[in-house]
């Protein structure tokens, strides 16, 4: 069993910027691909960013530039640095951690980009 404790969403304004965490705790200590996906109301959940164990990253079209994907793996911890921060940027952030062929998703955590 995994469990993901996001945080660090809440409030900003057009152009601000936001750290997002994921906790990430378990009876494993090491885990594989992790990520960031959204979802807006009455959107699809989508991928923001995804980063290896090995530290590759990947980032969709709307977050290159403006976020950065990280990881500590030593406490197993996954970061979303988010900057210029957008309105259309506002949606509940879930981090995601592959096991093996298993993956765990966290609560969300709500991002909300308004003036």
């Amino acid at each position: 069993q995994v469990q993901l404790v996001e945080s660090g969403g809440g409030l900003v304004q057009p152009g601000g910027s936001l750290r997002l965490s994921c906790a990430a705790s378990g009876s494993s200590s090491s885990f594989d691909d992790m990520g960031w996906y959204r979802q807006a109301p009455g959107k699809q959940r989508e991928l923001v960013a995804v980063v290896s164990r090995g530290g590759r990253t990947n980032y969709a079209d709307p977050a290159k530039g403006r976020f950065t994907i990280s990881r500590d793996n030593a406490k197993s911890t996954l970061y979303l640095q988010m900057n210029s921060l957008k309105p259309e940027d506002t949606a509940v952030y879930y981090c995601n951690v592959r096991v093996g062929a298993r993956y765990y998703w966290g609560q969300g955590t709500q991002v909300t980009v308004s003036s």
